[in-house]
């Protein structure tokens, strides 16, 4: 084995084992992306040498690339009236470079993914999810050996990058003809989301299969268009979201979900809409979710409604993007969303229904749950979009010949 293939071994090698990882230390993904990162890009600046800049810089003349890098952009303009840079500054040092880690990893590894990678992904997979149902049942047994905190939610990240990467990676082990070993991941990682606590990732999963579904049995169009409204609506009805719930969600669906703190939710929505309300048109800076209850607009929402803005964030992404980027950062997003999809039109099958998958899996996360910008759920969509890329991408002669043919 070349300096190369062992670059790439060491990269495939620290992507398989992510979900794992997350399980033991459930911070950990951004770091195992960025080095996994790191080794595919130095394997492919031996491999290519004056090439490499060339594969990385192509895919941003896109019309997809060219929106995404537009919200970004934007979003970077608004730390200008950021009433608290320092705290936009800290949250933007832990995303870009996240953001970049997973651009990397998605550009470079697939085609460059050993064989044995992609069976330690099973094995890693498989063990996070019978891990995450053990230590539940064993009242967290595992974890107070490993010195985390007693308490069932520190499994929710793990379950949430499960939800992730088992679509994805098993399509990579149905297409080299793992049937058996693709089924496992499939399965054994629902285990893991369904016994864990995370309403978001149960969620996230019943939205992600029932896609991949309608995305095999309907036309392709159909599915798209579904895909495109669903995610138009999210964007376009987030900042009305809690006063829409507030009315049609009744008491017996609160009391159901109590679990997952549904009546704070709604109320939380209810408040950060009412500050999109005030001011829709540019918002309060990149970043700034964690200290909004101290931003101007927060002072024009009624005295009521402010207590919950000092939650740390919106708990729904949508939301998150009108708050702190207001109309341009919305549209912009949307523009990105429906390009996206524009690009999985032009996938065969079962690529097409696999990443529609992930997105309503993805979006119907981001709607109830968590922080937008937090760098672990950024290393587990590039993880997740790395071996989605694998599944369609033929495999290099270095791999062959490192590892035989996949």
């Amino acid at each position: 084995m070349n300096a190369a293939g062992r670059l790439y071994a060491m990269g495939g090698a620290l992507l398989a084992i992510m979900p794992l990882a997350m399980v033991l230390a459930n911070r950990s993904s951004p770091v195992v992306v960025g080095l996994a990162a790191t080794a595919f890009l130095a394997g492919r600046l031996i491999e290519d040498r004056g090439g490499t800049a060339h594969r990385l810089l192509r895919p941003l003349a896109s019309p997809l690339a060219g929106a995404g890098l537009a919200f970004l952009a934007w979003s970077l303009i608004s730390l200008a009236w950021s009433p608290f840079p320092a705290s936009s500054l800290r949250v933007a040092g832990e995303f870009l470079p996240t953001l970049a880690a997973a651009y990397l990893l998605a550009s470079l590894a697939p085609g460059r993914i050993p064989r044995f990678a992609v069976r330690l992904g099973a094995i890693a997979v498989v063990l996070a999810g019978v891990l995450i149902a053990v230590d539940l049942a064993t009242d967290l047994a595992l974890g107070r050996a490993l010195g985390h905190r007693a308490a069932a939610f520190v499994h929710n990240r793990p379950a949430l990058t499960l939800d992730l990467v088992a679509g994805p990676l098993a399509l990579v082990l149905w297409r080299g003809r793992s049937r058996g070993s693709a089924g496992a991941v499939l399965a054994l990682g629902a285990l893991g989301v369904m016994r864990s606590i995370s309403g978001a990732a149960q969620l996230g999963l019943l939205a992600g299969g029932a896609m991949f579904a309608a995305a095999r049995l309907l036309p392709w169009r159909i599915a798209i268009g579904l895909a495109g409204l669903g995610l138009g609506l999210a964007l376009a009805l987030a900042p009305v979201e809690g006063d829409l719930l507030a009315r049609v969600m009744p008491e017996a669906a609160h009391a159901r979900l109590e679990q997952s703190s549904s009546r704070a939710r709604v109320a939380i929505a209810r408040s950060f809409g009412a500050a999109v309300a005030t001011d829709p048109w540019r918002g309060a800076g990149f970043g700034t979710s964690a200290r909004f209850a101290e931003t101007p607009v927060a002072r024009t929402v009624p005295a009521e409604m402010r207590v919950l803005l000092g939650v740390g964030h919106p708990h729904n992404s949508f939301l998150q993007v009108w708050a702190e980027l207001g109309l341009p950062g919305a549209i912009l997003a949307a523009l990105t969303l429906m390009l996206m999809l524009a690009r999985i039109a032009r996938l065969a099958q079962p690529d097409q229904a696999t990443a529609l998958g992930l997105i309503a899996c993805a979006a119907a996360i981001a709607f109830v749950e968590h922080n937008g910008w937090a760098a672990w759920w950024t290393a587990g969509l590039g993880a997740a979009i790395s071996w989605m890329r694998e599944a369609s991408r033929p495999r290099a002669e270095a791999t062959s010949e490192m590892d035989g043919p996949a």
